[in-house]
């Protein structure tokens, strides 16, 4: 696709890697896909309108929010940033049992609002926090049930009313739904598992799940998933295994850092992050009940900020670290080592700091960024310049000082390259008329320099922030003026 049919195009969100920092990034043929949850447990949240700005401002295009709820689906609206949705465990009774009413809760919570809102899945499962929904923020109706993350525990195996024996048929029923409304081949359909659903995760090669889970859940679960091409959810926090066994897993393992790593006595295989390994073990489960070409997406992991006295690891430093690591970790494109061609995608938690979330301390600082938008802190590898960490929290995003421009790298893949000029003219906003046919930028003719005119319209539109020069990885700030034939790049709009 060739600029001149650039205002023709239906325009696509790209990747602006996840910035919470600078940006996140989208599904890509050689990479991972990095996403993150919305949670809103807390009573000094923006808009939801106001969120949907802070997550393009940052180039977030997936999201994963905790229910249906009306105004944020609303607000996400012709968007293009994607939307995982949950039903919550407090219906799944009813749903497993009630086809009409399944039929309902799919027309009233996701047909009405897609393809306006793009869902792209529902997962089936999710605590629901009844008293506290009535204690802070009123009742809810039926169909619209606020729906909190909480450490492990909030998954359906675990839910202290017992839903797991609905959860299969549940699943059924809302695809049946899908079908009978013709989004089945828009929407998959998954539930979200711990890996405390696991009997053996150590070494990964063992990994296996619980006996009393296989027959009547996993393997009908997996069977639904296979049928449907769909993926199994997986929400993984290496934090918990090592806060639990500092004594026995190094900090560096964990964080993504330079480490010896462990070798699997089981397989062969060395891991080098524990991120890896407890992947790896929820394979090797899937593989021991016939499973192994299900795939899979995370869709919670993350690492708490501040925490309790006895709450090892958990600090900003430590949290910068691992989502820094993880985010460079997925875009690399590798899979784990035993599933190497298989990208990564994960889903981070959480998009902010919610302070009425129960629990231990760690469970409110979760977020990357504060109520008031601004980062909770930053990782070195999204830095487009030398810029320093902003440690300020209450200072506003850094503009890169001085006469800077951003242009597109040489050495990026051309369908990464095309993708981001496409969201940079399109959803982006930048000027992209000099590079018309005919315009004084058209010339040369190539996607490189028509990328890098489009990124740098972007960048000086949103006044050179720290972030808005990244494009996954297709863009980086120069200070000299760049210059391609007789075309001059603004250093403003």
């Amino acid at each position: 696709m060739l600029t001149e049919n650039i205002m023709a195009v239906s325009f696509l969100p790209y990747c602006l890697i996840l910035s919470f920092f600078s940006t996140i990034s989208i599904t890509q043929a050689s990479s991972g896909m990095i996403g993150v949850n919305y949670g809103r447990i807390a009573n000094n949240l923006p808009s939801p309108e106001n969120v949907v700005n802070l997550l393009k401002s940052q180039g977030i295009n997936r999201i994963k929010i905790y229910d249906t709820d009306k105004n944020v689906l609303t607000a996400l609206a012709h968007s293009r940033i994607k939307v995982v949705v949950c039903l919550p465990n407090e219906l799944l009774s009813r749903t497993a049992s009630d086809q009409s009413f399944t039929d309902k809760w799919v027309r009233h919570n996701v047909r009405k609002h897609f393809p306006a809102t793009e869902v792209e899945a529902i997962a089936v499962g999710a605590p629901s926090y009844v008293n506290f929904l009535k204690k802070f923020g009123g009742p809810k109706p039926v169909f619209q049930s606020a729906v909190p993350r909480t450490a492990p525990g909030n998954e359906v195996f675990v839910d202290p009313k017992n839903t797991t024996p609905y959860l299969v048929r549940a699943m059924k029923n809302i695809h049946a739904s899908l079908v009978k409304y013709n989004l089945d081949k828009s929407i998959k359909i998954s539930s979200p598992i711990a890996l405390s659903a696991l009997a053996n995760s150590y070494p990964p090669s063992s990994g296996s799940f619980k006996p009393d889970l296989v027959e009547p859940v996993i393997k009908p679960m997996l069977d639904l998933l296979r049928k449907t091409s769909s993926y199994l959810m997986v929400n993984a926090y290496p934090f918990f295994a090592y806060s639990g066994n500092a004594d026995k897993i190094s900090l560096d393992y964990a964080l993504f850092r330079d480490n010896a790593g462990t070798v699997d006595s089981g397989n062969g295989l060395r891991y080098n992050s524990l991120f890896d390994a407890q992947l790896d073990a929820v394979y090797a489960a899937m593989s021991a009940v016939g499973f192994n070409d299900v795939k899979v997406m995370v869709t919670e992991t993350g690492w708490p900020s501040a925490g309790d006295g006895n709450e090892i690891g958990a600090s900003e430093s430590n949290a910068a670290a691992y989502n820094g690591g993880l985010v460079k970790r997925v875009l690399n494109g590798n899979g784990t080592p035993l599933r190497p061609k298989e990208p990564l995608n994960v889903f981070l938690f959480a998009l902010f700091n919610e302070n009425q979330k129960p629990g231990p301390t760690s469970e409110r600082n979760y977020g990357l960024f504060y109520p008031n938008e601004r980062k909770v802190y930053a990782v070195p590898f999204a830095a487009t310049t030398s810029t320093p960490v902003n440690r300020n929290k209450e200072q506003a995003p850094v503009a890169h000082e001085g006469e800077t421009w951003c242009v597109s790298n040489g050495d990026a893949a051309k369908e990464k390259l095309q993708a981001a000029l496409d969201y940079a003219c399109g959803e982006g906003g930048a000027d992209c008329r000099p590079i018309q046919p005919g315009a004084t930028c058209y010339h040369p003719k190539s996607l490189e320099a028509h990328a890098s005119f489009a990124f740098n319209s972007y960048y000086q539109k949103n006044a050179r922030r720290d972030g808005t020069c990244y494009f996954g990885g297709t863009a980086h700030v120069v200070t000299q003026h760049p210059r391609y034939g007789k075309c001059k790049f603004p250093t403003e709009y």
